[in-house]
């Protein structure tokens, strides 16, 4: 199995969320969850969201996984990541019984086989990660979303924030901007701090808050705290309307951080399942459609 991540930007944002991620591989969970088949199948799942876009190559196991940023134009992103997938797991595009396309970017995909919503692909991808799970907390760069997952892996029920940035990647993003400080600089900072409140849940006057709580002297340490538990009263506010129960499965690129994964637990009251590549969720899940239904070729 491989994994790779292709950075084409070096974006610094993207750069803090991915760069944990390098050198692990998901070894304690996928080689022990090969699905056996009598015949060979091929499925590709690609997950164009708006910072990252990912592909995942699959035939009972993973044989290669890819990220690369999604930049300005989504249909090439979606391209290329599927081109890289194919180069990494030694294999042709005739050789693929099915393509799969999530994200919001999917609708850019001409040279795919079938669409499936986010909602649908996370869910899959997170049940074969993890069997238990029954909820899945998704923070991805534009959106976060809570999925609550049935025995049988289908969607149960799901909240998802995609009006606003609050308590997105994108969130994140502008607030470690006004700080100067990466992703991972956040989280360190936040452990152990106590948070200063920070009112406003829109990124907006969330921006003007911490300028302000900056020309306090408020130290970046309290502040970085403080953006971290805004994150969580958003999630706290999506739990409350969907059934959130246990095993507990965070996806997304937020959930690479360490420090905010202990944090948001920590409030949340709640223990998570984390992946060890937490941003080919969705494009796992994407795969196992395929890999699930690969006579079937229409959109939907």
């Amino acid at each position: 199995m491989v994994i790779t991540l292709v950075d084409q930007s070096a974006a610094h944002f993207f750069d803090s969320l991915t760069q944990q991620c390098q050198l692990e591989l998901v070894v304690n969970i996928i080689n022990c969850l090969h699905i056996e088949r009598g015949e060979v199948v091929i499925t590709a799942g690609i997950d164009v969201g708006s910072t990252a876009t990912k592909a995942v190559i699959f035939d009972g196991t993973i044989r290669s996984m890819v990220i690369i940023p999604t930049g300005w134009n989504p249909k090439e992103a979606g391209r290329n990541v599927f081109l890289e997938s194919l180069n990494q797991a030694g294999l042709q595009e005739q050789d693929v019984d099915m393509i799969v396309g999530t994200g919001y970017g999917r609708v850019s995909l001409s040279f795919i086989d079938k669409k499936v919503t986010e909602i649908t692909c996370h869910a899959k991808g997170a049940k074969f990660l993890f069997p238990q799970t029954r909820t899945v907390i998704d923070i991805g760069g534009q959106d976060s979303k809570v999925i609550a997952v049935a025995e049988d892996g289908s969607v149960a029920d799901f909240m998802m924030n995609d009006k606003c940035a609050a308590g997105t990647g994108r969130f994140l993003q502008v607030m470690t901007g006004i700080l100067d400080i990466t992703l991972d600089e956040l989280g360190q900072m936040a452990s152990g701090s106590e948070p200063v409140s920070i009112n406003s849940m829109c990124t907006v006057f969330a921006e003007s808050e911490i300028i302000g709580l900056l020309a306090q002297e408020v130290t970046k340490e309290t502040i970085a705290s403080g953006i971290v538990h805004t994150i969580a009263k958003k999630l706290i506010s999506l739990t409350s309307r969907v059934p959130c129960l246990a095993e507990i499965t965070f996806s997304g690129g937020v959930a690479n951080n360490p420090e905010i994964c202990t944090i948001l637990s920590s409030i949340l009251g709640v223990r998570f399942n984390i992946p060890k590549q937490p941003q080919i969720v969705g494009a796992l899940g994407a795969a196992l459609v395929g890999f699930d239904n690969p006579k079937e070729g229409e959109n939907g």
